[in-house]
């Protein structure tokens, strides 16, 4: 497929995207890039994306977000499949906004060239839902004593994957990125989270988190 082709195609979809080279300059920039960061593709072909968007990951170190960075070195030059990632970027507002980065290598065989394809979802409002959940655990770990342990009922014995999914629920990540870390569903998490509320004899999981930190079960 032409350049001209494959800019024309993501033209059409409802997905951010935009096209980088190898080092980072951007090639193409489709209207929905341009509703959801505020750019037009006039501002931003020709400019190297780091510059633009000034992105940092979720370390707040900064990042190459577009182009050959560590994620695409990994890759096969023929088999490629980047994994997503998150990035923290500068909106045309000047505003910063969490982003969801998947990518496409597309290989020119013509020329010999790739670009990368790169899809941006908008993942701010769960991202901020994150830290404000991993902010209530904090409050919540602070008021918990091992005194009150002994005040709690009994509750059957969690399997090593339950704890597992328990020490992950109490760092405040969402359940997809559980599940992610994981390597399992989203219903299989569910049927976890589930039966660790009916051991714990808990209903959420807040509630599954605060009680088995008062009962010594996670750190």
């Amino acid at each position: 497929m032409l350049e001209s082709e494959l800019f024309a195609l993501l033209e059409q979809t409802a997905d951010a995207a935009y096209t980088v080279t190898d080092d980072g300059e951007i090639r193409s920039w489709n209207r929905a890039a341009e509703r959801l960061l505020g750019y037009s593709a006039s501002e931003m072909v020709g400019r190297y994306v780091d510059d633009a968007l000034e992105a940092r990951d979720s370390l707040d170190t900064p990042v190459l977000a577009g182009g050959a960075d560590s994620r695409v070195r990994k890759c096969d030059d023929t088999d490629c499949s980047p994994p997503n990632f998150d990035l923290h970027v500068r909106t045309r507002s000047g505003a910063r906004l969490w982003v969801s980065v998947s990518t496409i290598v597309h290989h020119n065989r013509r020329s010999g060239r790739r670009l990368f394809i790169r899809l941006a979802h908008d993942i701010d409002q769960s991202r901020r839902n994150e830290e404000l959940l991993g902010r209530l655990l904090e409050v919540t770990r602070q008021h918990v004593t091992l005194q009150n342990s002994t005040h709690h009922a009994p509750v059957d014995s969690l399997s090593d994957q339950e704890g597992r999914i328990l020490k992950l629920l109490a760092t405040g990540i969402s359940s997809a990125t559980i599940a992610r870390n994981l390597g399992i569903s989203a219903q299989t998490l569910r049927n976890h989270v589930h039966h660790i509320n009916r051991k714990l004899r808990t209903h959420t999981r807040l509630e599954a988190v605060t009680h088995a930190q008062r009962r010594g079960l996670i750190a």
